[in-house]
């Protein structure tokens, strides 16, 4: 697509409809943000990749850094100037920095002291960093998260006087802070995976836009389903599956893309309401579409101690039938409303989106890696590797770029497969050489030169790389890495507030009776319960610090009502995820509908009917595991096969459409017959199809009569 039709598409947007409480600085305190920013990406990239650290001192640093930065970025108020730091805010960042240095010289006796003893000051150290924390989350993410933590902090006071099931001994001030800013609260699994996984996935896709991997697949998308009925909103669908499951939030994804597949949509008939869903809602999805799942993936697989790869696995069918589910009602939308494609002019050439495949490669390079059964940080890294070098390449081949467009009706032109089988074959092997130094040289050097050699190697061919690459471009993915980590720094460390609170109160075990309780009158009724606490524990809050919350309160809950590990926690990270989507607070549909002036309402409304499968699809699979892999092969694609019918029933039955316009008893039988066929099992979907075909050979019969 060319420069103009790019700045046509985003010309009706403003920064200022984005900037929210982000300030906009300048001199000296936009190089002093900027130098913070890298030097804290790098900092995470050299510990988890080269030189490990304790995680207390580690995680604290990255709790401490990031508050700094978050102070920095994050006014406290929209209303607040937005010019520079204010003397109180500046402040914020000295303490925010002083709590991580406090831990970084006391740390062997709070190491020995941990649990059992505490000095005044732990006790002002904790006080003050939980403090800082709360702040820090009600300016990244909104008061949703703050105010549910400061309620937990409330009951750990308040337990005496509490009734029932939720009375407990009570706590002293000093002896509560000093516990919930340490491992076992703050600093425990939810900061442990923000502070590895989310930032080393967070920089990998940082690194994927910098080095325009991201705008590929948005224009790639484009020229593939661009053209036809719909094609825009196909093309967002389409993009979300691609790129969607690396952010760790919902609502990035939806600032990221929503600035080019909105006003996309808009310029072919999508009313705003309309367009604002189908961002968000493709958006959402990403988060949980393997083989990151948003970094969910990595979180579950921490607190089950479930293989990674069993989880990734798991999910690939419920992302598959809500996608599946989303590109349907797209469509029909599309067929109902009698809405158009783009025209080819308007269209990135599908010949140059072809000879630029090779830059798919970081995005091949990391689900290789993840499945061949590396570490998620040797995964990410490679990744990241691998970006450097695509990037570096799509430089030196940018002469190439203009092809003669000739080349573009013979898609098997001699000099286009050259081209192609070039680009290819520099990537390949660049990359094989790269990764084999920085994967097998360190462990054939280590043992005869010692560990520093070892190190040294990969980080010469990094450096290498960098250079190749473009020093600005890689300090511009450093900073940009750092600044889409901070939110979710904030939220994970104020989960961790909530999940040190349940284990300290014991709360979650109370959950847990409850939840038994209502299983010996209806188990169902039991799931529906979790369900609907799932979603208003995950209202106002980012997909990792949802499921963090909800699986510490919930999951000890299902299993104690023998529902297996993967099922529940699936179950819950399922309408985690779906929450930003769900009214009253939908952050992903708000985000969305802010971006092009859309009532927020509606445009929920509209996302909550396009995601509906998932809201289904957890309880499918939990009366019937078949939807997770689990089972016999033939029974799982006997699943997938019926189980895509009946998403298509249900979009149908939804959009009011299914071979022409559907009458509203219609709709109802229709959307049984989709409950039906995406549930496991052969009689079932023998009823679904019973039902269903003959609803469709009507309409079709009446259509075609109405148009003769």
């Amino acid at each position: 697509m060319s420069v103009s039709a790019n700045e046509e598409i985003k010309a009706p947007l403003s920064d200022e409809e984005f900037a929210g409480n982000k300030r906009q600085l300048a001199g000296w305190q936009a190089v002093t943000l900027a130098v913070l920013c890298v030097g804290f990406t790098a900092f995470h990239l050299l510990v988890l990749n080269v030189y490990s650290l304790e995680p207390l001192l580690f995680r604290a640093v990255h709790v401490g850094w990031g508050g700094a930065i978050g102070f920095m970025i994050y006014a406290a108020s929209s209303r607040s100037r937005r010019d520079g730091v204010p003397w109180y805010d500046w402040l914020l960042v000295v303490a925010s920095l002083a709590c991580a240095v406090y831990i970084t010289v006391e740390l062997d006796g709070l190491l020995f002291r941990a649990g059992a003893q505490f000095t005044r000051g732990d006790v002002i150290t904790g006080l003050v960093g939980t403090l800082l924390i709360l702040e820090f989350g009600r300016r990244t993410s909104g008061l949703a998260l703050p105010i549910i933590a400061g309620i937990f902090i409330l009951y750990c006071f308040v337990g005496p006087w509490m009734p029932g099931v939720l009375q407990h001994k009570g706590f002293a001030v000093d002896r509560f802070f000093t516990y919930i800013y340490s491992e076992y609260g703050i600093f425990g699994v939810t900061t442990q995976v923000s502070s590895s996984y989310i930032i080393l996935f967070v920089c990998f896709a940082a690194f994927l836009q910098v080095s325009k991997v991201g705008d590929y697949i948005n224009d790639l998308c484009n020229a593939m389903f661009g053209w036809a009925r719909g094609g825009p909103a196909k093309a967002a669908v389409a993009s979300g599956v691609l790129f969607g499951s690396i952010s760790g939030s919902a609502v990035a994804n939806v600032v990221a893309s929503g600035m080019v597949t909105i006003p996309m949509m808009r310029k072919v008939g999508y009313d705003k309401p309309t367009a604002a869903a189908i961002e968000a809602t493709s958006s959402t999805g990403g988060q949980i579409t393997p083989p990151v799942l948003g970094a969910g993936a990595f979180l579950m697989a921490e607190i089950t101690g479930i293989p990674y790869t069993e989880i990734a696995l798991a999910a690939v069918i419920p992302a598959l039938l809500f996608y599946i589910a989303c590109w349907i009602h797209v469509d029909l939308h599309a067929i109902r409303l009698g809405l158009r494609g783009l025209r080819k002019d308007e269209l990135p050439p599908l010949y140059e989106m072809l000879k630029r495949v090779y830059l798919f490669a970081p995005i091949v390079v990391l689900v290789w890696a993840l499945l061949e059964g590396y570490s998620p940080f040797r995964a990410g890294g490679l990744g990241i590797l691998t970006a450097l070098i695509a990037g570096w390449l799509a430089m030196r081949f940018r002469d190439l770029e203009g092809a003669d467009p000739a080349l573009a009706p013979a898609g098997l032109d001699i000099a286009f497969a050259t081209a192609l089988l070039v680009r290819i074959g520099a990537l390949v092997a660049i990359g094989a050489a790269a990764s084999l130094v920085v994967v097998h040289v360190p462990a054939l050097v280590k043992p005869h030169a010692g560990d520093w050699a070892g190190t040294a190697v990969p980080v010469v061919v990094l450096l290498g790389l960098v250079w190749m690459f473009g020093w600005r471009k890689t300090v511009e993915g450093l900073n940009l890495a750092a600044r889409d980590t901070i939110q979710l720094v904030a939220v994970c460390a104020c989960a961790g507030i909530i999940v040190g609170v349940v284990a300290l109160t014991g709360i979650g075990g109370r959950f847990s009776e409850m939840i038994l309780g209502i299983a010996g009158a209806n188990q169902l009724l039991a799931m529906v319960f979790v369900a609907g606490v799932a979603l208003i524990l995950g209202m106002g809050m980012p997909t990792t610090a949802a499921y963090a919350i909800a699986a510490a309160v919930l999951a000890p809950g299902l299993t104690k009502i023998g529902v297996a590990p993967l099922v529940a926690h699936l179950f819950i990270f399922y309408f985690a995820v779906i929450s930003a989507i769900t009214p009253p607070v939908a952050l992903a549909s708000f985000a969305a509908a802010g971006m092009c002036n859309a009532d927020p309402w509606k445009t929920s409304w509209i996302a909550m009917k396009m995601g509906l499968a998932t809201f289904l699809v957890p309880f499918m699979f939990y009366f019937s595991p078949v939807l997770l892999m689990k089972g016999d092969p033939l029974a799982i694609i006997q699943a997938i096969v019926s189980a895509s019918i009946g998403v298509w029933f249900l979009a149908g039955s939804t959009e009011g459409w299914f071979g022409g316009r559907l009458a509203m008893p219609l709709r109802v039988v229709l959307f049984v017959a989709s409950l039906c066929l995406i549930h496991p099992g052969t009689v079932t979907d023998m009823i679904g199809l019973l039902v269903g075909a003959p609803i469709y050979a009507w309409q079709r019969l009446r259509s075609r009569s109405a148009a003769a």
